[in-house]
């Protein structure tokens, strides 16, 4: 079983040197003519950071959303990451980020880590002698506010190719009193919400399946269940065995190092805390987990902003930047000066004489 990758015995920002021979001896195993796809990453030996931002070109009538679909990201992540771009029509040659880095979540690397307040789960599979590490990571949607998902611990137990879906009880009744009555069972199809794959999980009522509406990916829309895009469900479900580990958390905010350069990253909590200090205080226990008792120079109003704005920007926080000088402004020559000594005749003496 390995390690969370906080569980480090040593203070993490006293060893940059080797965290960034670690990274450079990652992207060397990378070097083996692999293509990687999208999501897929080989894994850091001793650091937690994956992937890259980078930044793509609108082509033709292109969405916001089917951008964010064809480079792995969900709704949040695509609009977090472009605020100022329309989703419906961003326009041809429109610059958008593909916010593509992530911080692993600070858990054991196995099986399934479904990251609710990231809307991101991480896949590690088993891998053979020889065989590179790696982490698959795919956008998620999970419970809406009243249906939560469920933290916690449990395992996959069966997976079934064009299920059919039974409605629950409540959702029934809450149709019935609309006056749509809904089906006591829809069968697979272009209308089956769990489109064409699904995986169970060991906690009754609760699966890991496909949509047949994509756009909702990376939402908090469902009622309790983790929904995927089609084709990154079907990748999964072609995988991963059952017995597989399922590990949900609720990691709102997130640190990790690239070379010597530490990172964070806040997210909104998926549930209400009843505990607001708490709340406040997780980043620092994250640092102090990262750096160790001798914490560096932190500048706590960024880190204050960052919980606030809470839009999964990866930002860096120490280094703290070097600051800049501004240089005094010069005036322009002659000034209020000259221009009393260019004025009419009388100005001048009128201000002497005052």
């Amino acid at each position: 079983m390995t390690t969370p990758f906080f569980a480090s015995p040593r203070p993490l920002w006293l060893a940059p040197l080797a965290l960034g021979i670690s990274l450079a001896s990652g992207s060397l195993l990378a070097e083996d003519d692999r293509d990687w796809p999208l999501g897929h990453y080989p894994l850091p030996e001793d650091g937690n950071i994956v992937g890259e931002r980078y930044i793509v070109e609108v082509e033709g009538d292109e969405t916001l959303l089917d951008i964010a679909r064809a480079h792995n990201v969900g709704y949040e992540e695509i609009r977090a990451a472009n605020p100022e771009v329309s989703i419906w029509i961003p326009g041809d040659g429109t610059e958008v980020v593909i916010p593509a880095k992530h911080i692993l979540p600070d858990a054991p690397r196995e099986g399934l880590v479904v990251n609710l307040a990231e809307l991101r789960l991480y896949y590690f599979p088993p891998t053979d002698n020889g065989e590179i590490p790696r982490v698959e990571t795919y956008p998620i949607g999970i419970g809406r506010e009243g249906f939560n998902t469920p933290l916690g611990t449990t395992e996959t137990t069966m997976r079934l190719e064009d299920p059919a879906w039974y409605p629950p009880r409540s959702m029934r009744e809450e149709a019935a009193e609309r006056g749509e009555p809904a089906p006591a069972v829809v069968p697979p199809g272009p209308d089956n919400p769990l489109g064409r794959h699904a995986i169970l999980l060991d906690i009754p009522g609760y699966l890991i399946h496909g949509t047949n509406m994509p756009d909702g990916i990376g939402m908090r829309a469902s009622r309790g269940c983790i929904r995927m895009y089609p084709e990154d469900i079907e990748h999964l479900y072609g995988n991963i065995p059952n017995g597989t580990a399922v590990n949900i958390i609720d990691d709102h905010f997130k640190v990790g190092w690239e070379g010597d350069t530490l990172y964070v990253q806040a997210f909104a909590p998926a549930e209400q805390r009843d505990d607001a200090l708490t709340h406040l205080l997780d980043p620092f226990d994250s640092l102090h987990k990262a750096l160790g008792d001798d914490l560096p120079n932190i500048d706590y109003g960024q880190l204050r902003e960052i919980m606030e704005s809470a839009n999964g920007e990866l930002v860096a926080v120490y280094p703290p930047p070097e600051p800049v000088e501004e240089e005094p402004e010069t005036p322009e020559p002659g000034g209020l000066y000259r221009d009393i000594i260019d004025a009419p005749a009388g100005l001048y003496f009128e201000i002497v004489e005052a």
